[in-house]
């Protein structure tokens, strides 16, 4: 009677068994909840700008779209800053954190990335003016020197790591472009893509050997660490994006040049 009333339980529990396995991997969890939670600061053009509220734009954002497209899934935005998107990873908000994140071994200790994106490095944005005052860390890491960066990202991390006698200045990434140009501040170190960008719209302002970065980068979206399943899903998606042009001609509508 005993092994019967076992038997039973068990297979009273099975369909519990069942449904816990089904749901283990988070492409199965975004499937059946209909939406993709997307994590991202938008903050940081051509990657990801809040232009109004629950509105946002840039290379990832359409990227993000599509992502979610091929699940048949709606996206849910996650406003997130650079000094919160590992607490908000850690505690499980992000299904994929996306807007130009750069990949460190910091972040990976706490999560996954997908495949990379592309190279990147940081340099040296300044006004135009100053471009030959400023071309080495040397020259860069003077007291005299007033840097001004985002809280919270790579961008600080590299100036207290390598420029730490400079004279650092904390912003919101989207005024900090007219703060440099109207004198505020001599250097903001950035990713040579953004700062490609920004000196675009900004034509006082002038990237500093963007071919010759001060340090190597690489630009992926953050994932929950541990979830080979979901990883290799957005891997094969980003693949397909890639070889079908699709990730290109998102990029051009941003990037007039690529470089």
């Amino acid at each position: 009677m005993k092994k019967i009333l076992t038997s039973l339980a068990l297979f009273a529990l099975f369909p519990v068994l069942a449904q816990a396995d089904t749901t283990s991997s988070r492409l199965e969890r975004v499937i059946q909840k209909g939406s993709l939670n997307v994590c991202t600061t938008g903050d940081y053009k051509p990657y990801t700008f809040l232009k109004a509220p629950g509105q946002y734009e840039g290379i990832d954002i359409a990227m993000a779209e599509s992502l979610a497209a091929s699940l048949d899934v709606k996206v849910n935005w996650v406003p997130v800053t650079w000094k919160s998107l590992m607490d908000e990873m850690s505690a499980g908000h992000c299904d994929i954190a996306m807007g130009g994140i750069s990949v460190t071994l910091k972040r990976q200790q706490k999560a996954w990335f997908a495949n990379v994106l592309d190279q990147d490095g940081k340099i040296p944005l300044v006004r135009c003016e100053d471009v030959r005052k400023y071309q080495t860390v040397a020259q860069l890491n003077q007291p005299t020197v007033r840097l001004i960066e985002p809280a919270g990202g790579t961008n600080e991390a590299f100036v207290h790591s390598h420029l730490p006698k400079g004279t650092l200045t904390l912003s919101d990434n989207v005024t900090i472009f007219q703060k440099l140009a109207d004198k505020e501040a001599d250097v903001m170190i950035t990713d040579a893509s953004e700062a490609l960008y920004q000196q675009k719209r900004y034509p006082k302002l002038c990237a500093v050997n963007p071919k010759k970065p001060l340090q190597y980068g690489e630009k992926a979206y953050m994932l929950p660490r541990d979830d080979l399943s979901w990883k290799m899903y957005v891997d094969q998606w980003l693949h397909l994006s890639k070889a079908t042009g699709e990730y290109q001609q998102v990029v051009s509508k941003w990037l007039a040049v690529k470089k």
